[in-house]
């Protein structure tokens, strides 16, 4: 390499990526969160070229004719759809590292997967981003960068338990000197808790609602706890009987009682981990309480509820939905030290 090239080295983009199931957060080290957008791809069946990537083929989702298809190329915090994960990475990284010099640079890019992931799954997330174009590429387990995310101490000798919750995956982790002490990973998050409403609604009401109208329900009324007062809501769908359209009330408390599944499997996975911790760290945990991050965190009352199943003390982290994409960054910063305790991985 000659010395004009080493000069261009600085100028390589760096991305952490927080490639979720329902969200896809890019954060570019000096500039910050650069893209949040949904993790869905509008793709047209007759050629399969890429119509629309994020919030506009989000909003293409049960709306497009037969030759489109709207598709979340990601299931459970794993890739389920290779080609179509590849081509919206090829879409991120172009949209997020676009640069002055004549010739393209490809960016080192760090990529979060749930902790419970296996090689091969990893594995596929580092060719994908190797073939969309970046150069470096490397995986950091999400639970360790929800950590970071949150400005949690966690190079301090002590335990840090942290709980992302995603749309496809729940991380739990404690995390002391750098690294991860336990960890487990659970395929349950806000996709788990948006069936759980269909379920619900199309049960009692006979009435069918997508993806989308789900979510709405969730963020506007959901609740792990109860509220005072109980909020309401006017939802539209097809009459699975009359097979016509139509509106209903519902309310928090039943949403609440259609959410305590997917709540109740987390609580209990939540205590298997603390019932697994260590002595030592365990009272770290009870001094210190336990952060959640993720966009699942943000469900009303989940963490009174935690709290008062563990008899801990439970926060959302500040900018939960962006604690992992922002802990990528930060990891990215401090590269070299991250390497060294084990927590990246570019196998």
């Amino acid at each position: 390499m000659v010395a004009g090239d080493r000069s261009v080295l600085k100028f390589v983009p760096e991305i952490g990526i927080d490639l979720g199931t329902a969200n896809i957060i890019v954060y570019r080290r000096g500039k910050g969160i650069v893209l949040s957008e949904p993790t869905v791809v509008a793709m047209s069946i007759n050629n399969g070229r890429v119509l629309a990537v994020g919030l506009e083929a989000r909003d293409m989702l049960g709306r497009t004719p037969g030759n489109i298809a709207a598709i979340r190329p990601l299931k459970d915090g794993v890739i389920a759809d290779y080609t179509t994960t590849l081509k919206m990475l090829e879409y991120i990284i172009d949209k997020t590292c676009g640069t002055r010099f004549p010739f393209k640079l490809r960016p080192t890019t760090l990529i979060c997967v749930p902790s419970g992931v296996t090689n091969v799954e990893r594995r596929a997330v580092i060719q994908a981003a190797r073939e969309a174009g970046a150069g470096l590429a490397m995986t950091i387990e999400e639970p360790m960068a929800a950590a970071i995310g949150a400005g949690l101490p966690i190079s301090a000798p002590g335990g840090n338990m942290v709980v992302d919750i995603g749309g496809g995956t729940s991380d739990i982790a404690v995390i002391s000197l750098g690294g991860i002490v336990l960890s487990q990973s659970l395929r349950v998050g806000g996709n788990k808790m948006d069936e759980a409403i269909i379920r619900h609604i199309r049960n009692v009401y006979n009435l069918m609602i997508g993806d989308p109208t789900a979510e709405e329900i969730k963020i506007k009324i959901g609740s792990a706890y109860s509220l005072d007062p109980e909020l309401r809501m006017e939802i539209r769908g097809r009459d699975l009987v009359a097979g016509l359209p139509k509106s209903v009330e519902i309310t928090s408390s039943e949403i609440r009682e259609a959410l305590s599944e997917p709540v109740r499997q987390i609580a209990e996975k939540l205590c298997s981990v603390l019932e697994e911790t260590p002595p030592e760290l365990a009272s770290d945990v009870i001094e210190r309480g336990i952060t959640l991050t993720g966009g699942g965190s943000l469900l009303r009352g989940l963490d009174r509820l935690l709290s008062d199943i563990t008899d801990i003390p439970v926060r959302v982290a500040d900018n939960a939905l962006n604690c992992v994409a922002i802990g990528t960054g930060r990891a990215l910063e401090e590269l070299p030290a991250i390497r060294s305790s084990g927590a990246v991985s570019t196998i």
